[in-house]
C-alpha cells in the first residue's frame, strides 16, 4: 500500500478539523436578530413598578412616536451602569418606557434615586411573563418600538455610550 494512501484518512480529518475550527473562530453573523422584529408588541397590561410613577401597557407603546422599551432589575449591576446612558437618550429627546423584571419597589426607588430617572412610565413585572413574551431572556434589554406599536429593533445588554449613535440612528428611521 502506498504512503500517499496510508495518510489520506488522517490528511483528510485535519482538513475536516481546520475547517471546522476556522468556522467556529469566524461565525457567519454575530448578532442576534429578534424573532419579533417587525411585530406588534405582545399585548400586556403591568401594574406600576412603583407608586410615583404611571403603569405601562402595550396601548402606551403606540401612542405616535417611537420609543425605547427598556427591560431591567435594580440589583442587575450592567442595568444600574446604563441608567447613565439613558439618561443621556432622554437629554436627547427619547421617550423611554421602562419593565422592572422581578423586582421589589423599594429597590427600584433606591437605584433611581441614586442614579437617576430616564423612565417615562415603569411596569411591575413580577414573574417575568411580558420579558418571555418579548423574547428577551436577560437584562437589561432594551426594544426600540415604532409608533404603531411595532417592534423595530433589540438591544441586547447594556446600551453603551458607543450604541448612542446607532439607538439613535434606529429611532430617526421611525420618526
Amino acid at each position: 500500500m502506498s504512503r500517499v494512501v496510508r495518510f489520506a484518512p488522517l490528511a483528510l480529518l485535519l482538513v475536516l478539523v481546520l475547517a471546522l475550527v476556522w468556522r467556529l473562530a469566524t461565525p457567519l453573523d454575530t448578532n442576534v436578530h429578534s424573532k419579533l422584529d417587525g411585530q406588534p408588541v405582545p399585548a400586556f397590561d403591568l401594574g406600576p413598578a412603583l407608586e410615583t410613577k404611571a403603569a405601562l401597557s402595550s396601548r402606551d407603546l403606540a401612542t405616535g412616536g417611537p420609543r425605547l422599551l427598556n427591560i431591567f432589575a435594580s440589583l442587575c449591576v450592567p442595568c444600574v451602569g446604563e441608567v447613565r446612558v439613558l439618561q443621556e437618550l432622554k437629554r436627547r429627546g427619547v421617550v423611554i418606557d421602562g419593565i422592572a423584571v422581578r423586582d421589589m419597589p423599594e429597590y427600584v426607588a433606591d437605584v433611581l434615586d441614586r442614579n437617576g430617572d430616564p423612565d417615562e412610565r415603569i411596569g411591575s413585572d413580577p414573574q417575568s411573563v411580558v420579558q418571555i413574551a418579548l423574547g428577551s431572556s436577560g437584562v437589561p434589554e432594551s426594544f426600540i418600538v415604532d409608533g404603531n406599536g411595532i417592534i423595530r429593533y433589540q438591544h441586547i445588554g447594556a446600551i453603551e455610550p458607543d450604541d448612542v449613535p446607532t439607538i439613535l440612528q434606529k429611532l430617526e428611521q421611525r420618526r
